[in-house]
């Protein structure tokens, strides 16, 4: 067993609650800390962490807050190589665009991974910062290309969970104890298309450590169903240490409904059915703790989750518009707003996310919910996390997003189909924080708002108040 792992797992076996691993920085570290300092499981979203960094660098880093977690980072040099790049200090003139980073591929050189674990490391430790309670980070499966450097990052700050779901995270588990051990890792590209090898993805930890064992997180995979934590537990590379089981009522990216073909209603929104209930008997029986996600937003339904033989919850939606959380605070007080007058729902889309996974949409006014607003927006793909590998007609290997532009996306193969409704998530969830990018003539990028369908319980929470904080959100649910 690796060092101190059983103490790892104290940490967050305690947790009644998870808070989510929300969006683009909206599960940024304030919220993790916050949480996490009151006795419950904070959680960083890992997703587009580097550019996350870069842009809060442009804007001057007011607080001064990353650049005090990135004097910690154990290789100086390129935490001062990122400075020299990318802060701006006083920040940049409001109309200018931010400067973009490379989008990520299997040919990454040191200079891409280096900012991948700088990132991460710096969002996790200040979530750790003050206080002894456990942090995790949130990473999507589905978003390949980051993710072991972005774990390692996040293993220099001495994360104790990493949560992954969007996606079957089975190799996971051994990668962790991998990087632990100081050793490099080699994994494969997932490939659309046949006819070549799939490149293989590395990442060598001895760069930025003298080879010492570092801490074994914890690993809660992410999933809908028993049937694959049944897997999960019995056929991945190495120690899944229990469940967050969501149900299709959570926000973000869902599972698609079980069997096919799919159906959808009249909205064109998937319609789950009976083979997507989880059985909680035969998820206990794993003898792991799992915890319930989507929709557990009142007291009586965490109390009800645990009598059913779960740990906890994970809870999302609550946290997603509380005053610590990362979401620029007028569209965060505009939901609100909504919800105290009922002028807001939430649409389970089968067409906004290239990735093919349902997506949660929150109908606000001036965002990408609207029709208007996304029919306005140039189709752009300049951020790329969610696009796909595919292999070219000469075998070389290309990238495509069904979100870029059409004669783009055609010319790569792609289908006319697959581009329909398509949203670019990427850069509406970069908006939703306040780091929307700037395009030629000053129009900013629209950002989307992702919700559980239980976006009304907020109201349950602020009752007669303008506002209310992650401690309000635990004190609701954990009320006796």
């Amino acid at each position: 067993m690796l060092p101190q792992l059983p103490i790892r797992r104290a940490l967050f076996e305690l947790s009644r609650l998870i808070q989510g691993g929300m969006g683009i920085g909206v599960s940024g570290w304030p919220l993790a800390r916050a949480v996490a300092s009151r006795g419950h499981l904070g959680v960083v979203s890992g997703t587009a962490i580097d550019a996350v960094l870069v842009r809060r660098l442009q804007d001057g880093d007011p607080a001064g807050e990353l650049r005090r977690a990135m004097a910690h980072f154990p290789v100086s040099a390129i935490a001062e190589a990122v400075l020299e790049r990318y802060f701006i200090p006083g920040g940049r003139d409001p109309k200018a665009p931010y400067r973009a980073l490379t989008m990520h591929s299997h040919r990454e050189q040191h200079a891409v991974q280096d900012l991948l674990v700088l990132a991460s490391f710096v969002e996790v430790w200040l979530a750790r910062e003050g206080h002894g309670g456990a942090v995790g980070i949130n990473l999507l499966t589905k978003v390949q290309i980051p993710t072991v450097p972005s774990l390692f990052g996040a293993m220099l700050a001495s994360v104790d969970c990493v949560l992954m779901g969007a996606g079957i995270p089975r190799d996971i588990p051994g990668i962790l104890d991998t990087l632990a051990d100081g050793r490099g890792v080699e994994t494969q590209l997932e490939l659309s298309g046949t006819g070549v090898a799939a490149p293989i993805l590395r990442f060598d930890p001895t760069r930025f450590t003298t080879g010492d064992a570092l801490v074994r997180p914890a690993f809660l995979a992410i999933v809908s169903s028993h049937v694959l934590a049944t897997v999960l537990s019995r056929k991945a590379t190495g120690t899944v240490d229990g469940f967050v089981v969501e149900a299709p009522s959570a926000g973000g990216h869902n599972a698609p409904p079980r069997g096919r073909p799919a159906v959808f209603d009249a909205i064109g929104q998937p319609i789950y059915g009976e083979r997507d209930s989880v059985d909680l008997a035969a998820l206990a029986a794993l003898g792991l703790p799992f915890w319930l996600a989507g929709g557990v937003d009142t007291p009586e339904l965490l109390r009800s989750a645990i009598e059913a033989g779960a740990t906890g919850a994970q809870v999302g939606t609550l946290f997603a518009f509380c005053r610590e959380s990362g979401m620029e605070p007028a569209l965060r007080h505009q939901v609100i707003d909504l919800v105290r007058c009922g002028g807001v729902h939430v649409l389970t889309s089968s067409r906004a996310s290239s990735t093919g996974y349902p997506f949660k949409v929150a109908s606000v006014p001036g965002t990408l919910s609207e029709a208007s607003v996304y029919a306005a927006r140039e189709r752009i793909c300049d951020l790329g996390y969610l696009r796909e590998a595919y292999v070219k007609p000469n075998g070389s290997i290309g990238y495509r997003c069904a979100a870029e532009p059409l004669d783009t996306y055609l010319a790569k193969g792609g289908s006319l189909e697959d581009t329909m409704g398509r949203t670019c998530l990427c850069n509406g969830l970069a908006a939703t924080i306040g780091l929307g990018q700037v395009r030629p003539g000053g129009a900013i990028e629209p950002p989307i708002v992702t919700s559980g369908d239980g976006l009304a319980a907020i109201a349950r929470v602020l009752g007669d108040r303008e506002d209310y904080s992650a401690a309000d959100v635990i004190a609701y649910l954990t009320a006796p």
